[in-house]
């Protein structure tokens, strides 16, 4: 299709006239004093949830139904409901009468469950378009898991197939992968917080140094599939941390969290929340320290968030955000396979230490034109540092000389915009959904590597006088711009089929200007060889993604969906600026493309089941990853693009509620979840000897996650099995590592968790036992810092979280 041709299309989809659809809104209120009640959820019985009340109350949906039954349900309130005729716009205006007694938590939480099933996004939530993706919300408010740790492996439990790097005992960072992309710091994925994003930089360094504390979220979004068009080019999809909001029906709310567990583990978590007229609040602040699993793993950090928001009428309202996160971490090192053998928790390196200095900015005008079309804008900015120091060398088990640390300096400066414009229409009297959306990024990152001090401090200053013929010494202005545009729409072609295509149109510009040296020694230390190579690099390119989403629903509890969508990575600057003694860079390294499918069926059998089953492909041009090669030097592992590869596999969770099977009353809850992944992957093509054939890196063959959670009025217990095959770390399948423990097999490994809470009034105890059975395994062999090398995973450990709420 022609440009003219494609706009002209446009045009007229927005233009079409809208006929036949009726307005419901209204106001809802407490019966004891009339005062507006926020945070109600307005459901159909026949279709769902169809609107939430704000803080003054109000709520409105549109509607084609000729009958409606809708139910109004909120925390503490007698469900009402009203059978409603449809034939004009109408205002209902309806009150709530407060519960009789007290509920226990148990009790408000089978309450919501028995009555709505919330696990997975709409087709159209605010400005974004979710039909015919695979979306799984995790709803971590309700979650048993470890939050003051930010237990990944627990709060992603319901997830299927990802794979989590698990290396540190309080949640500091997030390594979230799956489907064969590397779980390292989450870079696979694009994460956002709220909607905008909040890695180092989208494109030229998608790591993310910062991950929101577990008690301030409300919702994990995991989308994947055709995520690509409205998020970024990525392989992985999107992961959305959606933050507590403010408590609608309080002017002040107050909850404290303090945490003891193992190895001197100490958490505090305090948040504030409320709403007065207009004006809302949420914010928190979190504290952490503790000696680590491990010796010279000690680590403090410190976490503040705030939301403030104002609704100026039922159509415009405009939030701004700020959050500070800063870290200081000793880092224990890697190991060899044969020090993991012989003692999992050994560490040979204390002068090696991590700083995270990370400061992010929202501002969001979200806008309502009209009933049928939204708008929101957004936005956001990064200022941010890490700072790397420490001894590395290939040989990790080299005692460390105590001379001079290598250091490495990252600055992130940052900002950009995203707008998006939703309207629903009529197209030859069929519903249709229509999404235009643009964003604008622009970075400038600074990143300089030299000799550290000599000394035992986290002393993060450059001794290049003092040190002037260290040999990895570089220093880069890495300025990157990104422009896109994308757009979606969904064509209902009847009550049940809907099909939703998309494009993303990328305009990208990577530019890397800087030097770094050539320092040759002989054996006792003298130069023999300098010299200064000056690398300026200017990369544009432009090209469009597309994707095309199908979604067939013929009952309410019943979805076959499927998904297409084209993907693009770009080679990070990380990639090809840093020096690392553990591995060499290929010259030519250059961009990975590919695409993804998604098919699948979800739905809920009579509230006793609830599942979700597909089939998935991945397939990758030009695959980066590592393979060993033959130097001057002897074997190095040689970081660059291997080839192509194809991943595919199938995904499943399914949930039972036995409750409803053994007929037990609303005092109980009982759940079994069995979540599993199956992959198979291969190497399809390549140039290097010895790959073409071989299985991909970061695929567990198998991906178990299954547990039991049990409830009794105010006790709430669970408990959690989890089990991944071994996995290969190289695109050679080394089994063996090497002296530096960067490659080879990750064995297969399983962990029991469990967890037991028990609420009391304003006081809440939660407790639990991570790894029971005290297994020795490790997720993950570093390239470089917290390593290089083998990164054990903790042992047992204990942790007690008292909670009060005011």
């Amino acid at each position: 299709m022609r440009l003219k041709d494609f706009n002209l299309l446009v045009a007229l989809l927005i233009t079409t006239v809208m006929s036949g659809q009726y307005k419901i809104s209204g106001i809802v209120t407490n019966s004891s004093n009339q005062s507006p009640l926020g945070n109600v959820q307005v459901y159909d019985k026949a279709s769902g949830l169809l609107a939430t009340t704000n803080e003054q109350g109000f709520y409105e949906f549109i509607t084609e139904k000729e009958w409606l039954t809708l139910s109004f349900f909120a925390y503490e309130y007698e469900v009402t409901e009203i059978v409603l005729e449809v034939n004009e716009n109408k205002t209902v205006d309806v009150v709530l009468q407060s519960l009789g007694g007290t509920l226990s938590e148990v009790e408000l939480t089978a309450r919501k469950a028995k009555l709505f099933e919330l696990s997975r996004l709409k087709d159209v939530e605010g400005t974004a378009i979710y039909a015919g993706k695979k979306t799984e919300v995790v709803l971590v408010d309700q979650s048993l898991a470890n939050l003051a740790s930010n237990n990944a492996r627990q709060i992603f439990s319901q997830v299927a197939g990802l794979n989590i790097y698990q290396n540190d005992d309080a949640g500091l960072q997030l390594n979230v992968g799956g489907r064969g992309l590397d779980p390292n710091r989450t870079a696979n994925f694009n994460t956002r917080q709220n909607g905008y994003d909040i890695s180092a930089d989208v494109l030229g360094y998608p790591e993310s140094y910062y991950t929101p504390a577990s008690e301030g979220l409300q919702e994990l979004q995991v989308i994947r599939g055709a995520a690509s068009l409205q998020y970024g080019t990525q392989f992985g999809g999107l992961i959305n941390f959606k933050m507590k909001e403010p408590n609608p029906n309080k002017p002040l709310e107050l909850i404290t969290r303090n945490t003891l567990g193992s190895f001197g583990l100490y958490t505090n978590f305090t948040s504030v929340s409320g709403t007065s007229d207009k004006f809302s609040y949420y914010g928190y602040f979190n504290y952490k320290k503790g000696d680590g699993f491990r010796p010279f793993s000690e680590f403090e950090s410190k976490n503040v968030f705030a939301h403030l928001g104002y609704q100026f009428n039922e159509q415009t309202k405009i939030s701004g955000e700020i959050t500070y996160l800063r870290y200081l971490a000793q880092q224990g090192g890697g190991l060899t396979d044969a020090m993991f053998n012989a003692d999992p928790y050994q560490s040979n390196r204390e002068r090696n230490w991590f700083q995270v200095d990370w400061f992010l900015y929202n501002l969001n005008l979200d806008h309502k034109f009209s009933e049928q079309t939204h708008f929101t804008f957004n936005f956001f900015g990064l200022n941010a540092s890490r700072n790397a120091l420490g001894f590395r060398t290939n040989r990790v088990d080299q005692v460390d000389p105590f001379k001079e640390r290598d250091l490495i300096k990252g600055d992130f400066k940052n900002f950009g915009f995203e707008t998006r414009l939703l309207s629903e229409y009529k197209l030859l009297k069929k519903d249709a959904t229509f999404l235009i959306g643009g964003k604008f990024y622009k970075a400038n990152n600074y990143q300089q590597q030299g000799p550290g001090s000599d000394g035992m401090d986290p002393n993060f200053n450059f001794y290049t006088e003092e040190f002037p013929n260290y040999p990895s010494q570089s220093q880069f202005d890495l300025p990157n711009l990104n422009v896109a545009v994308f757009g979606e729409n969904i064509f209902y072609l009847n009550e049940k089929l809907s099909i939703t295509p998309g494009f993303r149109f990328e305009y990208i510009r990577t530019q890397s200007e800087g030097f770094y040296k050539n320092i040759n020694t002989d054996g006792a230390g003298n130069v023999i060889f300098e010299e200064i190579v000056p690398d300026q690099r200017d990369f544009d390119r432009a090209f469009v993604l597309f994707g095309l989403g199908v979604s067939y629903k013929p009952t309410s509890s019943l979805e076959m969906y499927g998904n297409i969508s084209q993907n693009y990575r770009s080679v990070t600057f990380s990639d090809i600026n840093i020096n690392n003694p553990a591995f060499i860079i290929n010259p030519d390294i250059t961009d990975e493309k590919g695409f993804t499918s998604d098919l699948g069926i979800r739905g809920n059998v009579k509230n006793i089941v609830s599942y979700d089953l597909g089939v998935f492909g991945l397939f990758y041009n030009g695959r980066i990853g590592f393979k060993q090669i033959e130097t001057d030097q002897g074997i190095k592992s040689e970081r660059g693009n291997i080839g192509d590869a194809v991943m595919y596999g199938v995904e499943s969770l399914f949930d039972f509620n036995l409750k409803q099977v053994f007929g037990l009353t609303n005092d109980f809850r009982l759940n079994y979840f069995i979540n599993t992944s199956f992959i198979n992957s291969e190497y399809i093509a390549s140039e290097a000897v010895g790959v073409e054939g071989n299985k991909v890196e970061f695929v567990p063959d198998v991906n178990l996650k299954t547990g039991l959670k049990f409830g009794y009025k105010n006790l709430s217990s669970s408990i959690q099995y989890t089990y991944l095959s071994e996995q290969f770390t190289d695109a050679t399948n080394s089994v063996g590592g090497n002296i530096s423990g960067v490659v080879g097999q990750i064995p297969s490994y399983d962990i029991l968790d469990v967890s037991l809470s028990y609420t009391y009034n304003r006081f809440k105890l939660e407790t639990g036992i991570n790894n029971l059975l005290d297994n020795a395994y490790f997720t993950r062999r570093a390239t470089g810092y917290p390593g290089p090398g083998i990164i054990p995973s903790a042992p047992r450990n204990w942790y007690a979280t008292l909670q009060i709420k005011i």
